[in-house]
């Protein structure tokens, strides 16, 4: 028969570490969407807490289903944050001329001009499109 595990004052119940883990997935996930720069950092730290989770509630030998899927939300996250951040700095040209362009706009037909502006120049960026292919169904 064994003892039931005794945590010290001042630590954490590996219940409580694994709920810490899904809630900064949960945040890692809307952040990401919010501000991809953001979004890495908090990944990274709901990583870590996930991981270091994992093996607290293997240890205790309790149930870490809920914590690995964390761990997961947490890469996929990180994966789309970088994917965002590498889209903004091979696009950055394109979008600085759209952002200026879209100040000085004052009417509608200019702001669709330069909507049709940043197409043609995404275009140019992807050889993969021809020209005309690139429809954004409303403007950025």
């Amino acid at each position: 028969m064994t003892t039931p595990v005794q945590t010290p004052i001042g630590q954490q119940t590996p219940e409580a570490a694994g709920r810490r883990a899904v809630w900064l997935a949960l945040a890692a996930v809307a952040m990401t969407l919010l501000l991809p720069l953001a979004g890495v950092v908090l990944c990274m730290i709901a990583l870590v807490a996930g991981i270091r989770a994992v093996g607290a509630l293997r240890r205790a030998a309790k149930p870490f289903a809920l914590v690995v899927t964390a761990v997961v939300v947490s890469t996929l996250s990180l994966l789309w944050s970088l994917l965002a951040i590498a889209g903004q700095i091979y696009f950055s040209q394109e979008l600085a001329a759209y952002t200026e362009c879209k100040i000085g706009a004052g009417t509608v037909a200019s702001m669709e001009e330069c909507v049709n502006l940043l197409e043609r120049g995404l275009e140019q960026k992807m050889p993969f499109l021809k020209p005309g292919d690139l429809q954004f169904p409303f403007a950025p």
